[in-house]
């Protein structure tokens, strides 16, 4: 029998439509011999809806039209078993509720790749691909992962967060990064990927924009030194904090200081990025040295098994050219086009590498199952309360 496997995209992101393109070409790629496939699409309000139409990318220049002739659902956990079931549910003539063996999340940034709908899922009970929620969180979080990854011993550059509070005196911001960093400086949106909000300053009046358009999209920004002469190194993992391989790395070419939005997901097609991340100009593989490529990849996979991460993550490295050292840069809990370009040249085609992310998936759920997480007490039975609403055990 197959599996029942629900592909969630979508969702309240800046990344929203990156994330449409990223599912439906996983889609599309997808084993239908062993997965029944069910699309769900989530609205920028989080509403999910299934339909005939919903896997399908040219129905996007037209939203309004495609929910028309869409159905709405929640999830619902029914007898141990989770469904798609028609909201709000209809007396006569309603939808049959769809049921969901395995949830693949193909998401993209705050409020969707961070933990918050793998959280979710989790409280259902029904298994997903990808990151735990601690992983997707803090693979979310580039202050924190820092932190961790330098108790790894994974080189990183030092930076500075700064908050609300410290947007509200501005000045003193400016004069602290002034005194901590020389120009250039980078300003990055804490918790934000596909470079939204991310701009490099070499003065207080570009460093003055680059806060304030940091803060459009969070409520913490980073700020770190910007490396002049950077050259940036992507490579994938795929596996789990347990085992995981890396694979062929790659040099993003892009026409800014920093590889941009516009670099990712625009320019690198006729067609408007309808190809993702795939469309990006790059050079696969990337002109390494024997021994830098396996250091870079031996690095990737360090890093991504101290972060706890599982399935396919893309890590981005630089490289100063002035001194040759190499940093960790950010991780993509769940990249653009999964990275899927990146296993091909390893001889990995883009179907088996969905497949694995899925096995992934089911393994850490038999890993989970066989955990405990309750035990027998009769404390409930000897609770009582004091007048005032004191507890007595």
């Amino acid at each position: 029998m197959k599996q029942s496997v629900a592909v969630l995209f979508g969702g309240m992101s800046v990344e929203h439509e990156v994330s449409v393109i990223s599912a439906i070409q996983a889609i599309r790629s997808m084993d239908t011999e062993k997965y029944d496939i069910v699309p769900v699409y989530m609205t920028k309000q989080n509403d999910m809806y299934v339909g005939p139409g919903i896997g399908t990318i040219e129905n996007y220049k037209d939203i309004p039209a495609l929910l028309k002739n869409s159905v709405r659902v929640i999830l619902v956990r029914e007898e141990g078993r989770v469904y798609l079931t028609e909201y709000p549910a209809k007396r006569f003539g309603g939808k049959k509720p769809i049921p969901v063996d395995i949830a693949f999340p193909i998401v993209h940034g705050t409020n969707v790749e961070d933990g918050t709908l793998q959280g979710y899922l989790k409280t259902l009970g029904l298994p997903f691909v990808g990151c735990d929620v601690t992983a997707s969180a803090v693979g979310m979080d580039k202050f924190i992962q820092k932190a961790i990854l330098k108790e790894a011993q994974v080189p990183v550059l030092d930076a500075k967060l700064y908050c609300l509070s410290d947007y509200a005196q501005l000045d003193t911001l400016l004069a602290d990064v002034e005194q901590t960093f020389s120009y250039p400086v980078i300003v990055k949106p804490v918790n934000l990927g596909s470079s939204v909000g991310i701009t490099v300053a070499h003065d207080r009046t570009s460093l003055t924009s680059a806060v304030d358009d940091g803060f459009r999209y969070a409520t913490k920004v980073l700020v770190e030194h910007a490396i002049s002469e950077l050259r940036e190194i992507n490579c994938s993992v795929l596996g789990d904090e347990n085992d995981a391989i890396a694979s062929e790395c790659e040099e993003p070419l892009h026409s800014r200081e920093i590889l941009s939005y516009e670099d990712k997901y625009v320019s690198g097609s006729k067609k408007g990025g309808a190809k993702g991340m795939a469309s990006v100009s790059r050079k696969i593989p990337a002109e390494l040295s024997p021994e830098k490529r396996e250091e870079i990849r031996e690095l990737a996979v360090r890093s991504f098994k101290a972060l706890g991460c599982n399935g396919v993550a893309r890590i981005d490295f630089m490289i100063d050219e002035s001194t040759g050292a190499l940093y960790f840069n950010e991780i993509n809990t769940i990249p653009g086009s999964l990275a899927f370009y990146l296993w091909e040249p390893v001889g990995i085609p883009y179907k088996e590498l969905l497949t694995r992310m899925i096995d992934l998936a089911l393994k850490r759920e038999r890993e989970r199952d066989a955990l405990t997480f309750s035990f027998d007490t009769n404390i409930l039975k000897s609770a009582t309360f004091g007048p005032k609403g004191g507890s007595k055990v």
